[in-house]
């Protein structure tokens, strides 16, 4: 007896099929691989948290400063001139980052920073809460002292950060408030921002208590300096803007 082959629609149908197991396969493999991303991010950042207040432990109970006024050091790296590169193996923090010596870098971000035309490299695409709680300039380059934290838990003290320029985006080592601050302490005018939302459209941050949480953005995009599209890279702030919110340990809500 002859037998019967496949119709042209029936041979559509398993196409169709395998296409959809394979579109399905493919989506679980990079939930995954994000999932696992993001899980090493946050990793990063807890060991950030620990290594700043390991290093206030040790420093009078003050955090580690966010750079000095030569700019030459700042929380991430020393470098010899304002144009050269930082070393993040002899930053303040690097003997409390373990055997590595430095920041790591965060996965997501290794994937997408154009790292030769980064002048930053080294804050591996985290930034600090400089203004408050790494002292600039407000507390005369002194990190702030932890007896000045009513919150910690709802402190800031670091989180994804980038910078958007023409070219896509750069390591940035700030994670910069809603608006900067004189050095009498007074809000003086919105900033172009930095906590970068890269996480399914979340940043994950590390506060000063040391737990780190995913927020989702409460505003995209603002004043950008340098040419970048800070909608189009996800960059912009999270939770209230009053009284720089989050960043400012004497936040209270309204």
């Amino acid at each position: 007896m002859k037998e019967r082959g496949f119709t042209l629609i029936e041979l559509l149908v398993v196409i169709t099929i395998i296409a959809i197991l394979a579109g399905l396969i493919f989506a679980a493999m990079q939930g995954t691989r994000e999932e696992g991303n993001s899980v090493q991010c946050i990793n990063n950042l807890r060991e950030l948290a620990s290594a700043n207040l390991r290093y206030a432990g040790e420093h009078d109970g003050r955090f580690c400063p966010a750079q000095e006024p030569s700019n030459n050091v700042r929380w991430h790296g020393v470098r010899t001139g304002s144009s050269a590169p930082f070393d993040p193996t002899k930053g303040p923090l690097a003997s409390y980052l373990g055997a590595e010596a430095r920041v790591k870098l965060c996965p997501v971000f290794r994937d997408i920073v154009k790292g030769a035309d980064s002048f930053e490299n080294g804050s591996g695409g985290y930034g600090y809460n400089a203004v408050y709680v790494g002292g600039m300039p407000v507390n005369k380059w002194l990190g702030e002292s932890t007896a000045n934290l009513p919150n910690p838990a709802r402190t800031v003290m670091f989180a994804d950060c980038a910078l958007s320029r023409d070219n896509g985006v750069q390591e940035y080592p700030f994670a910069e408030p809603w608006e900067w601050v004189s050095p009498i302490g007074k809000l003086a005018g919105a900033l172009s921002p930095s906590v970068h939302f890269r996480h399914r459209g979340k940043a994950n941050v590390a506060w000063c208590d040391g737990h780190v949480s995913a927020e989702p953005p409460s505003k995209l995009g603002g004043q950008n300096y340098y040419g970048g599209d800070d909608t189009k890279q996800k960059i912009g702030w999270f939770g209230p803007s009053a009284d720089n919110g989050y960043w400012n340990p004497r936040y209270e809500p309204q």
